[in-house]
């Protein structure tokens, strides 16, 4: 068995625009105290995370209403990667599939702490509705399924986040800000488990399982 860490660091890369940062600081330390505390310090969406549908639904389901086995998946690989600069992720890339996750491999996890990241490729409406359709969740090494509101947005950009409202309003979670996709196959086994809070959202250790 293979376990592949698909999870950046609490604490490093950037915040999403508008967000607090996340940090991980010492609270006591050995030399002062006698032993180790950090104060950890983020939001529900820092790092890599799990989005749930109150995230954006007024009525959404929080974590606290999904069970433990709801954060293990079936998984497809979808390469992306020669996608560019906020292009939009067609519904053809949507793989016709019995798996209950689609994960989006876009490359940019290669430019995290960098705010050129926030120009990552996203899912067009039509590609988002195809993976809800398919009761299919998603994940992606970018910081949302939807483009990234910055200075550099292009004209003609979905407003209002109809990919997130597509797939939370049918229970599906997202995973994003993922990393290392590249050392997967096609088909894997995800676990996404998130802190154990009854929120929107929660940063996450996601791992990939392999035989």
């Amino acid at each position: 068995m293979t376990v592949v860490d698909l999870s950046h660091e609490l604490g490093s890369g950037l915040p999403y625009p508008g967000d607090p940062p996340a940090s991980v600081t010492p609270h006591a330390t050995m030399q002062a105290d006698g032993y180790r505390v950090a104060a950890i310090a983020c939001s529900t969406h820092s790092g890599t995370h799990l989005d749930a549908p109150a995230h954006l639904l007024a009525d959404g389901a929080t974590l606290g209403d999904y069970a433990p086995g709801d954060f293990q998946f079936d998984a497809r690989v979808v390469d992306c990667t020669d996608l560019g600069d906020r292009e939009p992720i067609p519904a053809d890339r949507v793989p016709e599939t019995d798996a209950d996750l689609v994960v989006f491999h876009t490359g940019f996890d290669a430019r995290w702490g960098d705010e050129s990241y926030f120009d990552h490729p996203y899912l067009a409406s039509a590609a988002a509705e195809r993976c809800a359709a398919q009761g299919c969740a998603v994940g992606l090494d970018a910081p949302s399924v939807d483009p990234t509101p910055t200075d550099r947005a292009r004209d003609g950009e979905p407003d209002g986040y109809p990919a997130h409202r597509a797939l939370l309003g049918e229970g599906l979670l997202l995973l994003e800000n993922l990393t290392n996709l590249g050392a997967l196959g096609e088909a894997t086994s995800v676990r996404a488990h998130p802190l154990p809070v009854d929120a929107d959202g929660a940063p996450a250790r996601v791992v990939a399982v392999t035989d």
